[in-house]
C-alpha cells in the first residue's frame, strides 16, 4: 500500500524539513504560503500548479520552487495518480550562506531535478551523515541549475506588498480590512479587487493563511494544540484543525508528530 504522506525531521537540521507524498489524490490542499523556502520534486503523475496568479500544469520531471509568502497550490488533475517530494528550508539559516530567492516557478531541468532527488536520498537515509554540507552544496549550486526559459514569477506591485507585509506582521492581531487600507495607502475596494488578483487569496483569506503558517511553526516546536490554536488566533482547536488541514493537507496531530 502506498503511504499518503509523511513528515521527515532531524533534530540535528532544526532549519530544514521534508515532506513525502505517495498518493496525491489523499492530500489535497487550499492556496496557502510557507514562511520557508520551499522547492519540490513532481516524481509521478501530473498535476495543477497555481503560482501567485500563473497557472501550470506540471509532470514527473518538474521542480517547482516557492519563495516565502507566495499563495500556491498543486492537486491532482481529475482523480489521476500523482507523488511528489518537498522541502522546506528556514530564510535564516539559508541568508547567512548569501542565498538569494529565484524567480523561477518552475524548471524542467534534469541536472536541477537530479541534484534535488539526490538530495532528497541523503535526507531520508537513516542515520546519514555529511547532511549540513550537502544541502550547503545544492543550494550553492541552485542558480546555475535552474535553466534560463524557467518560467517567473509575476511582477509584485509596491502597495499591496506593502499590505501583504503588513497583514504577515500583525497576524496575531484582530486586523481589520481598515487597519490594512491605512497601513498600505489603498482604498478598500482596490484592496479587496487588487490583493485578490496579485496573492489569489482575499486579504481575509491571506491573514487566515499567515496565521496557520504561525501555528506550524509552534507545532513544529512541539507545543500543545489547544494553547497554539488560540495563540493564532483561532477560536478553539478545532477551527484550528478544519483550517490546518485545509492548508496543509494534514491535521495538526499529524504535522507536529511528523
Amino acid at each position: 500500500m502506498i503511504e499518503a504522506s509523511r513528515f521527515w525531521r532531524d533534530p540535528a537540521l532544526p532549519f530544514v524539513e521534508a515532506r513525502r507524498v505517495g498518493d496525491g489524490r489523499q492530500v489535497c490542499y487550499a492556496a496557502h504560503s510557507h514562511e520557508s523556502f520551499s522547492i519540490g520534486l513532481i516524481t509521478g503523475g501530473r498535476s495543477r500548479y497555481l503560482t501567485g496568479n500563473a497557472r501550470h500544469e506540471v509532470a514527473a520531471g518538474t521542480t517547482v520552487l516557492m519563495n516565502p509568502g507566495v499563495v500556491h497550490s498543486c492537486n491532482p488533475i481529475d482523480g489521476q495518480p500523482w507523488s511528489y517530494l518537498m522541502l522546506f528550508v528556514d530564510m535564516p539559516w539559508l541568508w547567512a550562506r548569501g542565498f538569494q530567492l529565484p524567480s523561477a516557478a518552475l524548471s524542467t531541468s534534469t541536472a536541477l531535478y537530479g541534484q534535488l532527488l539526490g538530495l532528497f536520498a541523503a535526507l531520508f537515509e537513516p542515520g546519514g551523515e555529511g547532511r549540513e554540507a550537502q544541502l550547503e552544496g545544492f543550494f550553492r549550486a541552485l542558480p546555475q541549475l535552474l535553466e534560463a526559459d524557467a518560467s517567473r514569477l509575476p511582477a509584485g506591485h509596491p502597495r499591496l506588498e506593502l499590505a501583504a507585509a503588513f497583514i504577515r506582521a500583525h497576524r496575531l492581531d484582530p486586523l481589520t480590512l481598515e487597519d490594512i487600507c491605512a497601513a498600505a495607502g489603498l482604498s478598500r475596494a482596490y484592496l479587496i479587487r487588487a490583493f485578490s488578483k496579485r496573492f489569489g487569496l482575499t486579504p481575509h483569506a491571506y491573514l487566515l493563511d499567515q496565521r496557520v503558517q504561525h501555528a506550524r511553526a509552534q507545532l513544529r516546536a512541539g507545543r500543545p494544540i489547544a494553547e497554539v490554536a488560540l495563540e493564532a488566533g483561532f477560536a478553539d482547536q478545532a477551527h484550528l484543525q478544519r483550517a490546518f488541514k485545509r492548508h496543509l493537507a494534514a491535521t495538526p496531530g499529524h504535522y507536529r508528530n511528523g
